[in-house]
């Protein structure tokens, strides 16, 4: 590049053949010379306004605003119940945690539920909204604004147009035109890059919503499923005591039509039996309605899981040991938790474009275009014409309202900030009370079991005295009823103890990973694919 102080060659005093080739040059000027002194005015003077000093301005990488840091988080060295012999410390593979249960139908379902659910592909679809949103912002990198023209108009000048004669030349033309403008504002003060920093943050924070969805939906597929199993479960043990109170009904009608006992004791044990078998049709309406939650889940029609659900099965057991690691886990495990995180990073970028608009901006236009008045002397060189320049926008009159801009952008930076920490907070209250509540359902199993065996022992010692004539039907019906309490409260705790497992792989952050490893296919969920490299980032980069 030649210097500005330097003629160019062949131009000088003894060749008066170039005089007006260099009195052109001088005239003209050195443009990329003029170009860098106007940045560096501009630089310097800008450093004297604003929030951000040059110094720092240069250390950011030619940027204004704060380079985020992720706020600190309180979080505990060990869960209460850690000593509990039921739980194991350590890591452990939780993208199928479902899998636990050894239940082959529980097992198709999740899988299915994550190919099928309706909100899952939803979630997806956010997820390629945010990427197309990137790609926006990816663009303001290049020439803002890049437009291309063509014209074409027909004038005809007025006959009373000119007073003292007729108009010189030719009242009526033709005029055609193409042309091509072009703006493009530098990024001195890093406004565009601040700007795909947060759209960066923004889909990483989908990409955990996806992930976040999708836990939620395993762990209330299973939940759902649970709940069913647990149904079933009292219904077996209502249709069991019916028909061992039918049975006692019979022997107390028949010692009826003997003499031996009155008619109350008859009437006390057909009320009980037709008590009991109300509770029939409350179960049965109870498990349509769990298998028509698990078809909305699975995203398809009430009855089309009849087939698979009509197969008996037991209520899920859980294994003797659960891996459940240390609090600090949670951070990179849980989906909310890391999305939270990446809506603080996105805010803290946003300041940074919104810091922006206190430094003035400074744009280079062009326009080049054919004009003529003949279309075919158009694309003739001759007819070439065009304009090339910087140009300064500064709002200097506006800093009231550009700094209270920034200071709510701070302000939504602080509110997020404090989510994201409440979030830490939630997650791990959640997580020591699906922990408590596990261990303590196991031992209310304990106790039940018991009782289920002693009140059951009971009302065969009571039906024996009864029928010899020993006690009367009142202790017998306790024992019934004793029975019947009994046998819900443990196929109830039997199905807490499942669920509560559930809630404890959900509040560890576990599934999530499944995706990742292909263990459940996503070809389902739009946009899953797509999403499948932002997460493979974050696992990495999520501590």
């Amino acid at each position: 590049m030649p210097s500005c102080r330097r003629a160019p060659s062949g131009a000088g005093p003894d060749r008066p053949g170039r005089r007006v080739n260099r009195a052109r040059w001088r005239r003209r000027g050195c443009v990329p010379c003029r170009v860098g002194i106007v940045l560096g005015f501009v630089v310097l003077l800008s450093g004297l306004s604003g929030c951000t000093s040059t110094r720092q301005w240069w250390h950011n990488g030619f940027k204004v605003g704060p380079n985020y840091g992720r706020p600190a988080t309180p979080v505990a060295s060990a869960w209460l119940d850690g000593a509990d012999p039921s739980l194991r410390p350590g890591e452990a593979d939780y993208s199928a945690w479902w899998t636990v249960f050894r239940d082959p139908v529980l097992d198709r379902l999740v899988t299915s539920a994550c190919e099928q659910n309706l909100p899952l592909q939803s979630a997806g679809w956010r997820i390629l909204e945010a990427r197309a949103q990137r790609g926006m912002a990816a663009g303001s990198l290049w020439p803002q604004s890049q437009r291309m023209t063509g014209t074409y108009s027909r004038s005809k000048f007025s006959d009373n147009m000119y007073p003292f004669g007729q108009f010189p030349g030719n009242r009526e033309f033709d005029d055609w035109g193409v042309g091509f403008d072009m703006a493009w504002e530098l990024d001195l003060w890093g406004r565009f890059r601040r700007g795909i920093e947060a759209a960066d943050a923004h889909l990483e924070a989908q990409v955990e919503d996806y992930d976040d969805v999708l836990v939620i939906l395993q762990a209330e597929v299973a939940a759902t499923y649970v709940q069913l199993r647990t149904i079933e479960e009292q219904l077996v043990y209502t249709r069991n005591n019916v028909a061992l109170q039918r049975g006692a009904l019979e022997i107390i009608e028949r010692r009826f039509q003997e003499g031996i006992v009155s008619e109350l004791d008859v009437r006390q044990a057909s009320a009980l039996l037709a008590v009991t078998e109300s509770l029939v049709p409350q179960f049965e309406e109870a498990r349509r309605r769990m298998r028509n939650t698990l078809c909305l889940l699975l995203g398809t029609t009430p009855g089309s899981l009849d087939p698979l659900l009509d197969q008996p099965a037991a209520i899920p057991a859980p294994p003797p040991e659960v891996v459940v690691g240390i609090p600090a886990d949670l951070l990179r495990r849980r989906p909310d938790v890391r999305r939270a995180e990446r809506q603080v990073a996105a805010q803290s970028a946003r300041i940074g474009v919104a810091a922006a608009e206190f430094y003035p901006h400074l744009a280079l236009t062009g326009t080049i275009s054919f004009q003529a008045e003949q279309f075919s002397d158009l694309f003739r060189w001759s007819s070439l014409g065009g304009r090339v320049g910087p140009g300064l926008q500064w709002n200097i009159l506006n800093y009231g309202r550009i700094l209270n801009h920034v200071r709510a952008q701070d302000a939504r930076f602080q509110q997020e900030a404090l989510a994201y920490q409440q979030s830490v907070l939630a997650a791990h209250r959640e997580a020591e009370d699906a922990i408590t509540g596990y261990l303590r359902e196991q031992q209310r199993v304990k106790f039940l079991r018991q009782a289920v065996a002693d009140v059951t022992r009971s009302l065969e010692i009571g039906l024996n005295l009864y029928e010899q004539g020993v006690i009367d039907y009142q202790r017998v019906l306790d024992s019934q009823r004793a029975l019947v309490l009994q046998d819900d409260a443990l196929a109830q705790s039997q199905g807490k103890v499942a669920i509560n497992l559930v809630a404890v792989y959900k509040a560890l952050g576990g599934g999530w990973q499944s995706r990742l490893s292909n263990s459940v296919s996503a070809e389902g969920a739009a946009g899953a694919a797509a999403s499948q490299a932002p997460s493979e980032q974050q696992a990495t980069d999520v501590p």
